[in-house]
């Protein structure tokens, strides 16, 4: 089973269109319910048959966490307090949890999971931050199995809007301007969906205790090397328009893989050209409902 609250981060349409193929498997069973909320939460846990959690859900996005915090603590801390607090309430042991690789902030990349992550720079890390210490800490009390993973940069087909590659192909087929804060050389460890999809479900199969393992690409690129391959791949020019550096972002995010190969015998395996190849045909493809969903570049 899985829930969602249709948060109007982003619009309920482009998250229909994502949940699609999934809704169609007879043996998957879907609830529009906000985390946040713990009798609605209650009544998902009331209905049995859970024995783990995969806690993918967040508020994401970094710039909008700064004009919105109270709703990122409300989601990602309040939120996950919620499943634990049921997790323990019905007995049920295992739970992984998505985090990011925003709470590096202040380090040199590449970035290692035994880094200190004591000075988030936006609300959105720190709510991330949070969430980690409550997983940590109901491992502690109640010996949990509880892992989380960082994830980098996920870009790919059906990403989220708010999300640099999604925006990059929008402009690339509108023609409107992108919006690049900086000088287009902050870097990424940019990585695939698949390949995340792949490293998460690794983690759930052999989770044990409590870890934290990044999931990310060892190799990063540039905004405007990225600019250049979706230029390349859908044969459309991009218009650059630039803006001041955003406090809340980091200049360079790399992920140091190592304990993920050790642990999960995990790296990913598609490539930046690659990646960004299968993006654009979906975009191809989808380009008419996106269009309709987003009549102009999504604000986010």
């Amino acid at each position: 089973m899985g829930i969602d609250n249709f948060d109007p981060y982003y619009p309920k349409d482009y998250k229909l269109l994502r949940l699609k193929e999934i809704l169609e498997n007879p043996n998957f069973e879907f609830y529009e319910v906000d985390f946040s909320d713990k009798g609605r939460l209650r009544g998902v846990f009331e209905k049995g048959g859970i024995s783990g959690i995969l806690h993918i859900g967040a508020k994401a996005g970094v710039r909008a966490s700064i004009r919105d915090p109270e709703s990122y603590i409300k989601a990602n801390v309040i939120g996950t307090l919620n499943i634990l607090d049921l997790m323990v309430e019905f007995g049920i042991r295992r739970i992984l949890m998505a985090s990011t690789s925003s709470i590096y902030a202040g380090h040199n990349p590449p970035f290692v999971e035994d880094m200190k992550t004591d000075t988030p720079i936006s609300p959105y890390a720190v709510s991330k931050k949070a969430a980690e210490n409550l997983l940590y800490t109901y491992h502690h009390l109640y010996g949990l199995d509880a892992w989380v993973l960082r994830y980098f940069t996920v870009y790919g087909p059906a990403g989220r809007p708010d999300m640099s590659i999604f925006k990059l192909f929008y402009c690339a087929y509108s023609g409107e301007d992108f919006p690049v804060f900086g000088d287009g050389n902050q870097r990424r460890s940019f990585t695939f969906i698949d390949d995340v999809v792949e490293g998460t479900f690794s983690a759930y199969k052999v989770m044990k205790g409590f870890e934290v393992i990044n999931i990310g690409n060892d190799r990063d690129e540039s905004l405007m090397e990225v600019i250049g391959i979706i230029e390349e791949v859908t044969g459309r020019k991009i218009k650059v328009k630039f803006f001041e550096f955003n406090r809340a972002d980091i200049l360079e995010t790399k992920a140091d893989i190592s304990k993920a190969r050790r642990i999960l015998a995990w790296e990913p395996k598609t490539d930046i050209y690659t990646g960004l190849m299968k993006t654009s045909e979906w975009f191809e493809e989808n380009w008419e409902r996106v269009r309709e969903i987003f009549p102009r570049l999504p604000q986010i």
